[in-house]
């Protein structure tokens, strides 16, 4: 049934999307998530007038359909950001293939491997995107066996989002009004602990329930700082009993264990009680500070003139954040024909001139030209996030169905601070499920 359902709603999805070509014309598809906002900007023909993630990118779509002068119709098709990849691989299936497709680059292996998205090296260098100016991040993101099989979008990393009213008030500010940040584990516990003493509430809010990517994320970041590597060499298996692993899960159940992160929040929570003005840090990506930001300049937000936010602080020897993207890949069998293909291609080279418009969504640039660029660093908050172009690590690009092992690791991360289970039953619980998986995985 479940199977039954996908394969309707990914056949639904491409039916919505599609039309008859009109003379002279050539199109191509799009099949994205971001949400559906065409009431508000479905005539609007300026990137630059377009606000917040679905915003911008259904601008971005509608000026070039109104600007290239190759008679091109890009027709976007709208998924659901829960069952993406289910609805793609059901139209994969059924042969309903789309020309462009959103991907987040810890997925894009995945479909690299399977040999269903097109290197896209020629192409770049035929239109004029240079490879070269991809950031560290996003050139390791979207590159496989030393071929590029898609654009970079973004770069989205783990943050702390911090009320600095909350901060002052603890005592945990320096003169100029920014957060002192932690710089060890026994920091952070010591100001968690007179954070709380001073202001009556936890230094935290992060999704712990229901949300066991944000377990994993903060999971890898503490390993990562610490120059371990969970992953063999080949990707095939993990390593869970190391020290780097005992201390990141210890540090993380102390934390919960001592009343510091406010618990049993799932997502929206987490982020509504940052908002409330009931924790000082929420836990979570580049994607909230836009909608931070705006909440913050209301009159009634109990953020008013009290939002920073700052890139995962470094509590180990090392400065790492987990990171991943969002990347443009090019589907086998998604055009016709060589004209369909170059429409495809041109269209990939106007996302990239633009790529710019997208980092106004808080997410950070692929380019190292904008990452450095003036227009960028002047945008609120931005100046202090460029090191993540540099220091975002994730899971390395062999290891396959990544999203679905960060699901089975941050399950049992989070019994570790919401039960108490101990830390030696999640290291073997972790290893042994994940072990499972990647066996089973299909290379």
């Amino acid at each position: 049934m479940k199977r039954l359902l996908i394969c309707l709603s990914a056949t639904l999805l491409a039916a919505c999307g599609a039309r008859t070509p009109e003379a002279g014309k050539t199109e191509i598809t799009l099949m994205r998530f971001f949400g559906s906002c065409e009431a508000q900007y479905g005539q609007v023909v300026k990137t630059a007038e377009g606000v917040g993630e679905c915003g911008i990118v259904t601008a971005l779509v509608n000026e070039f359909n109104a600007t290239n002068t190759d008679g091109i119709v890009v027709k976007t098709q709208i998924g659901e950001w829960g069952p993406y990849y289910d609805q793609l691989t059901a139209r994969l299936v059924a042969k309903d293939i789309p020309a462009v497709a959103v991907m987040h680059e810890s997925a894009l292996g995945d479909y690299v491997r399977r040999k269903l998205v097109l290197p896209l090296d020629e192409d770049f260098k035929r239109v004029g995107v240079p490879v070269d100016d991809f950031t560290e991040h996003a050139r390791r993101g979207t590159s496989f066996n030393g071929q590029t099989y898609a654009l970079p979008f973004d770069t989205w990393a783990w943050l702390w989002h911090i009320n600095t009213g909350l901060m002052k008030q603890a005592g945990l500010t320096g003169a100029d009004g920014q957060p002192a940040l932690p710089r060890s584990p026994d920091e952070l516990l010591a100001q968690a602990r007179q954070f709380k003493q001073r202001t009556g509430k936890p230094y935290f809010a992060w999704a712990v329930a229901n949300e066991t990517a944000a377990n994993d994320r903060t999971f890898l970041t503490l390993v990562a700082q610490q120059n371990a590597q969970l992953f063999s060499a080949d990707g095939k298996t993990i390593d869970m009993h190391q020290p780097a692993v005992v201390n990141a899960l210890t540090l993380m159940q102390t934390l919960y264990r001592e009343g510091h992160v406010r618990p049993n929040l799932d997502y929206a929570a987490a982020n509504q009680a940052f908002l409330n003005g009931e924790a000082g840090v929420v836990v979570v990506g580049t994607w909230t500070i836009d909608q931070f930001l705006r909440e913050s300049q209301k009159p009634e937000s109990k953020l008013k003139g009290a939002y920073t936010v700052k890139p995962f602080p470094q509590l180990y020897e090392k400065p790492a954040v987990f990171a991943d993207g969002h990347s443009w890949a090019l589907f086998k069998g998604g055009t016709q024909d060589a004209k369909a293909h170059e429409a495809a291609v041109k269209f990939l080279k106007f996302v990239w001139d633009r790529s710019g418009e997208w980092s106004r969504t808080g997410h950070l640039p692929v380019s190292k030209t904008v990452a450095q660029s003036e227009a960028f660093r002047a945008l609120p908050l931005r100046a202090a996030l460029t090191e993540i172009t540099q220091t975002g690590v994730g899971m390395p690009g062999n290891v396959p169905t990544q999203r679905g092992i960060e699901l089975l690791i941050g399950e049992d991360v989070a019994n570790v601070m919401i039960s108490g289970k101990p830390v030696a039953e999640v290291q073997a619980s972790v290893e042994k499920r994940v072990n499972k998986a990647l066996k089973k995985a299909r290379r």
